[in-house]
């Protein structure tokens, strides 16, 4: 077998075991069930329960799921969105490397912002108006607790928002 053969094989070996370890890994953790719009996916995540129960019993059960509020509209930049966070999740819960109170990082703020501000466009358009002055206003900031409930809001995120000290 000459180098070209030997280099070859070596790549297709490499090649066919990342794709059997991830393949067998997206259907060990259920990675399809991500794919759905079901607010339940999210609890593959023990740490995810909370805020699934909070929202359950919280006022947006009624009128949005998980992607509602924490995905852009677009579908291109939805599953852009959950491809990323779907990896960095998963290697965070692998890994066991986040904190003990998940804080929101920035574009996934960024994203939550706009959701609120397109489903409350003409209440969030008041508020801006009255306050021109005090520069961008948050809807997160004041509203943490507002899809997942206040008792599961109530401990660190909230004040990892209200101190802005969301991940980059």
């Amino acid at each position: 077998m000459n180098r070209i053969n030997l280099a070859l094989a070596a790549v297709a070996l490499l090649l066919g075991a990342a794709i059997g370890i991830g393949s067998y890994t997206f259907v060990y953790a259920k990675g399809y069930s991500y794919l759905s719009n079901d607010p339940a996916a999210c609890t593959n995540c023990h740490v995810m329960r909370g805020y699934y129960d909070g929202w359950v019993k919280g006022s947006h059960h009624s009128g949005a799921t998980c992607n509602d509020c924490h995905t852009p509209h677009n579908l291109a930049a939805k599953y852009a969105v959950k491809t990323s966070n779907g990896f960095f999740h998963s290697l965070a819960f692998t890994t066991g490397f986040f904190p003990d109170a998940i804080q929101i990082r920035a574009r996934n703020h960024r994203v939550t912002e706009a959701s609120c501000r397109r489903c409350h466009e003409q209440m969030v358009t008041a508020i801006d108006s009255a306050h021109r002055d005090a520069g961008a206003t948050s809807c997160v900031r004041c509203h943490a607790g507002a899809g997942h409930g206040d008792s599961v809001m109530s401990a660190a995120p909230q004040a990892a928002i209200e101190n802005k000290r969301v991940q980059p």
